[in-house]
Formats: C-alpha cells, structure tokens, sequence
C-alpha cells in the first residue's frame, strides 16, 4: 500500500507565495524539514517574496495605481504590500521601491527579476523532472511585448478560482481541482499541459505509514537488530529508497547494515554505506566457479553465527530469494521481518512467511525520487572510469554505458539530463604543474 509524496507541490507553493500557514497546514507534517531548507534558502525565498508582489498587484492593479497617483503613496506604505518582503529583497540586492513608478512598470520589474532569477532555484528539483516544465510556471515570455502582461492579467482575474490557492502562475487555467494536492498529481497535469506523460510512479509513491509503524514496530520490540541483504537478489538504490524514506531516529536503534556480495553485482552497493548513519559491513563472497554464487550460503552462514555468537535476536532481512525460507525455518527463535521485490519474489514465500506470522513488506513501495544522490555518486564513479579515452566515445551512447554499467534503470529523458548537464559539460584542467585532467562538472 503506497501513498503519493508531497515534497514537490511544497517546494512549489512556497517558490510560487502560497500564504505561510497554508503551506504549513498542508505540507510540514510530511515535509517539515524540507520547508525549514526552504525558509533558510534565500534564493528561494526572493523568489517567494517576487512572486507573491507579483500576485498582489494583479489583484490589487487599478488600487495599488490610484494609491500612487493620488495618494502620492509607494509600495512600501501601501497596506495590502509586505513592508517586511520588500526591505528583505532590497537587502539582496533587488531594487523593488523606484520614484515616478506606475502598476504596469512595476509589473514588468517584477516579471523581469522572476524571468532573470528562477534558475537560481534549479537545484531544489531533481534531475528527474523536466525543469523547463517547472521553469515555464514561473517565466512570462515575451512580457515586455504589447498586450502579454495585460493579457496573463485578464486570464488570472477571470479565471482566478482555477489558480492554486488564487496565486498567480503562468499556464493555462483549467479545474483540475487542487493541482497542489500531491506529486503525483501535480506532475501529471504539468506534464499532460507539455503534451508529454511522467511515467515512473516509483518517483513520488512511498510506503503507506502502516507499512512503516510495522517495521518500527519490529525494531523497537528487537534486543539488537542488524539488516542483511543479499545483494544478488536486491535493488541498492530501492534498498537506499526505503532507507531515505524511514525515520532516521528510529534506524539509528539498528546495529548495523551487512551487504553479502558478488562481484557481479553493481558498485552502487560500494557506496551505500556512504549514505546512511547505520555502520555497514560489507561481505565481498568469492567464487569457486564463475557458474556458481556461494552468496546465499555465505549469508546463511554469517545470520546463524550472528544469532548464536552476537546475540543478534531480529534480522530484516532484504532477498526475494524464497531458499531463505530454509533459514527462518531453522531459527524459530529468532525474529524476521522480510523485504522482497514483486517481480523476484513468488507467492508461495509469500504464502509461508504470512502463515508464521512473518512481516513482509516490498521495498519497491518505498520513494525512489529522493535517492538522487546515491545514484550520481555511482554514475560520477561509473564515468570516471571512461575519462582516461573518453574521445573514443560518442557522448550519448556512453550516457546509456553508464546507467548500464551503474544498473540504474532510467528513461531517455533522464539520460538525457545527465549527458546534458555532466557529459557535455566536462572541462580539460592543467594544474600548477602542467599535467591536463578532465573534471566532471557536479
């Protein structure tokens, strides 16, 4: 059972000035600590603050006019304008306040400080998401020719209700219902108004919080409690996914994490210790033929001495190999809970581990969206290695080399992404000794 994410629609609201306590009342249960970065982000905020002036003046055009050409008034002391707001952006260096200024050309600074400022916020957004679709929210093009600014004007006012929360952004208004409800939802109109289709649900689906009170459940019932993974039978950057998306506080109660490996398996799993507070052991299993894994039986093995020797009480354990089934069994004291793939892991196990009253959960369940940084640690890593004859290669096959080599799997826009923004953008250095190197652009 999978509930849809909300970390994009609430960095969205916040970029685009969605009133403080709202984005509060419908996002910081989830994203608490997302929106405290944002608070703190001052691109992000200018951009906040730039685009609520923006959504004011729109609705306030023809009084916010007459207050300066009658009342000899300016925005810093026209009561529907945050005087707070404005001092802080001119503190950054954005000149809002001018003498001689009429509604129209404060519109057109404001636009024009949105249009020049949005990409500063680029990295808030991962590589997934197509940012010109994003950008396109924020930027009016054209907004200096006649009739364009007058013309978002009449469509927001007549259209007001469709815009979220009644804040201006540039599109085209439509009752799609609250299009900042969720990621998912928020990405299938954005993607739909582009005339495309955002495909990998994985991105903004995460465990329902049943799944993850259970596994909570079972490490604080645990004397000491340690993660196996077979890691032929697992994904790493799923496995990183449940990781990232679980409470940190409560993982920090797990001994430690062991990685039972073969060397065919991707180097992603070289790198997740990296990633996560909880020590992890990496477990590198020989082979005496090239045709057979010795991994399920060194793993085998390594449980009943840790259950025996350690006094390790309760193993999640993380295969959808159903030959485990023979460990469980032969421990009946010791405490399981089982994380498996739907595609690898048949019914039948499935059948067992509920009959024993074994917790079983899929990690494919678990968020993939937010595991960005795992997956470009290993394609940086992957990449590093074709440098030394990079001009042997054609950029966009070694784009798909690479995703091959690291076992990502990605859509063609994504590898487009990371051959626009890494490969292309590779730069030759000399150092103060004369000797060239190529750097990646991260």
């Amino acid at each position: 059972m999978t509930v849809d994410t909300k970390d994009l629609v609430a960095t969205i609201s916040y970029l685009i000035g969605v009133r403080k306590h709202i984005v509060k009342q419908c996002y910081d249960e989830e994203c608490h600590e997302l929106l405290e970065r944002l608070y703190q982000d001052k691109n992000a905020t200018a951009i906040r603050y730039l685009c609520k002036l923006r959504t004011v003046l729109m609705q306030k055009f023809k009084k916010t006019d007459d207050a300066m050409r009658f009342n000899l008034q300016n925005l810093n002391n026209i009561e529907w304008y945050d005087y707070d707001n404005i001092k802080k952006l001119e503190e950054w260096g954005y000149p809002i306040i001018h003498t001689n200024y009429r509604s129209e050309k404060y519109m057109l600074d404001f636009t024009r400080m949105i249009n020049e400022n949005i990409d500063k916020c680029a990295g808030l957004f991962h590589d997934w998401i197509n940012w010109e679709y994003i950008k396109d929210l924020f930027v009016i093009p054209k907004y200096t020719k006649p009739n364009v600014i007058k013309g978002e004007f009449e469509k927001y006012m007549s259209h007001i209700d469709y815009y979220p929360f009644q804040v201006y952004i540039h599109w085209e208004p439509k009752d799609y219902g609250s299009i900042l409800y969720t990621d998912g939802k928020f990405l299938s109109v954005i993607y739909g108004m582009h005339g495309d289709y955002f495909q990998d649900r994985s991105k903004f689906k995460d465990a329902h919080d049943e799944t993850k009170d259970n596994i909570y459940d079972f490490i604080n019932k645990s004397f000491k409690c340690e993660i196996v993974v077979d890691c032929e039978n697992s994904d790493v950057y799923k496995l990183y996914g449940v990781l990232k998306n679980l409470n940190q506080d409560e993982l920090a109660k797990i001994d430690k994490i062991i990685l039972y490996d073969d060397y065919h398996t991707t180097s992603g799993w070289d790198w997740i210790e990296k990633f996560t507070k909880i020590p992890v052991e990496h477990v590198e299993v020989s082979r005496v033929t090239d045709h057979k894994s010795l991994v399920d039986i060194q793993m085998t093995a390594g449980v009943c001495r840790d259950y025996y020797q350690n006094n390790i009480s309760s193993f999640i354990l993380v295969s959808s190999d159903s030959d485990y089934w023979g460990l469980i069994s032969s421990l009946p004291n010791a405490s399981f809970l089982v994380m498996y793939e739907y595609s690898k892991c048949g019914q039948a196990i499935k059948d067992a581990l509920s009959e024993h009253n074994i917790y079983s959960c899929s990690i494919d369940d678990f968020c993939t969206g937010n595991t960005e940084e795992l997956k470009k640690a290993v394609l940086f890593s992957e990449l590093e290695k074709y440098i030394p004859d990079i001009l042997n290669h054609n950029g966009k096959e070694l784009a798909r080399q690479i995703y091959t080599d690291a076992k990502i799997s990605a859509s063609e826009k994504e590898m487009e992404v990371f051959y626009n923004k890494y490969i292309k953008t590779l730069r030759l250095k000399v150092d103060t000794d004369g000797n060239f190197s190529i750097e990646i652009n991260k």
